[in-house]
């Protein structure tokens, strides 16, 4: 779409100073960092968000040396959630480190770097996160108090014909159902832009559908609600005997992950 995206910067001279250190100091220590949230957003769908936090996504395997770089640039380096994300303060800011996601599906990996796309965040230049990978983490997000699905439609009319709907189709892998209720979703909001989904993919989430319809299912008692929130669903695992999708063989995390993720979502 044809639409004009004025240079997006933070809106108080603090964060500019602070994002560029963080910036500068990963930069020094070689450590390779994507520029998320309300940054990369702001760029693919036209809806801006003024934010004091800041977040970067890295390889899970970089994660110590973006803590080490940060704390010596002076940032206050504190344990979060061990499965998905570290957060490095200073004064009223925050930076989350993030190298997957709260229910343990989005690792960050090659992927996200190789499709990066470069732009200017705080006077830096900065790779920012993929449209097809913020997608891709951002679906999931069905929480009572937190539904990223407006974002994902966002993205879908203003880019969705530009989209590397294979590349996502891939991420989604077996669950490509859920990108699918995104698309059915989108379709309803804004009935006027069907077409920036390509045909063949919704002719690919219609022939999908219709032979899952048709296809006896693996396990009857698979619960995949924990992997959009972690609290909705807790009757079905606790109290229904459903087994939770954040367990393998569908999911990554460990029950101790589990524990902790739902006591932090609980606690807010």
């Amino acid at each position: 779409m044809s639409e004009d995206l004025p240079t997006f910067a933070p809106d108080d001279p603090d964060s500019v100073e602070y994002y560029s250190a963080a910036f500068k100091a990963l930069k020094r220590a070689k450590v390779d960092f994507l520029v998320g949230g309300a940054y990369s957003f702001a760029r693919y769908s036209g809806v801006y968000r003024h934010t004091k936090d800041l977040d970067l996504f890295l390889r899970p395997r970089d994660v110590d040396a973006a803590q080490s770089a940060l704390g010596d640039a002076g940032f206050d380096i504190r344990p979060a959630f061990e499965h998905w994300i570290a957060k490095a303060y200073r004064d009223d800011h925050f930076i989350d480190l993030i190298y997957g996601s709260g229910n343990g599906m989005a690792i960050v990996d090659d992927g996200w770097f190789d499709h990066a796309v470069t732009g200017e965040v705080a006077g830096e230049t900065v790779d920012f996160c993929p449209a097809e990978e913020s997608i891709w983490s951002k679906a999931f997000i069905m929480e009572r108090h937190r539904f990223d699905g407006a974002d994902v439609a966002h993205v879908f009319r203003r880019i969705g014909s530009q989209l590397d709907w294979q590349r996502l189709l891939d991420r989604f892998d077996d669950h490509w159902p859920l990108l699918f209720s995104h698309v059915v979703m989108f379709s309803y909001v804004y009935p006027g832009h069907l077409n920036q989904i390509p045909g063949w993919v919704r002719r690919t989430f219609a022939e999908r559908f219709e032979a899952a319809a048709a296809t006896p299912l693996p396990d009857a008692k698979l619960c995949r609600g924990t992997l959009l929130s972690a609290l909705e669903y807790l009757p079905d695992i606790e109290r229904w005997g459903y087994h939770d999708a954040r367990l393998p063989p569908v999911g990554n995390m460990t029950p101790e992950n589990i524990r902790a993720w739902t006591e932090g979502v609980r606690a807010g």
